[in-house]
């Protein structure tokens, strides 16, 4: 049994994230609240750690260096995670992990909120990256 993730669990339920897949034995939980920007946003529960991730988009693979200079300047903006890419360098993906150890809700919650902020402020220019 994984108390880790039956509290994660509990603190998406209590904030009222609607929880769309459930695999404790992997410690995924996959969350969609449209309404935030969220669509298949992934919570993996690895113990020792808490991995919150939301894939943004897709761009270009001869991408400008400019373009990856201004998402690394707002990372500077961003209050909890930042952007990175996948292993392709390709997927733009919004990340942040946490201590499960000592993760209560309102540091889940600023975590969501930030990614929220973050989507409603930069979706614009994310989109016009991938477009590029």
């Amino acid at each position: 049994m994984n108390t880790y993730f039956k509290i994660i669990s509990g603190y998406l339920n209590e904030l009222e994230y609607p929880i769309t897949l459930e695999n404790e034995e992997d410690g995924i939980i996959i969350v969609n609240k449209e309404s935030e920007g969220f669509k298949n946003l992934i919570f993996g529960v690895l113990d020792p750690i808490l991995i919150i991730e939301q894939f943004l988009v897709e761009i270009p693979e001869d991408i400008s260096s400019d373009v990856l200079k201004q998402l690394l300047v707002k990372n500077r903006d961003i209050v909890h995670g930042a952007f990175v890419l996948d292993e392709t360098g390709r997927k733009i993906i919004f990340r942040n992990t946490h201590q499960l150890k000592n993760l209560n809700i309102n540091e889940m919650e600023g975590t969501l909120n930030s990614l929220s902020l973050l989507l409603s402020e930069y979706s614009d220019k994310l989109i016009q990256f991938s477009k590029l």
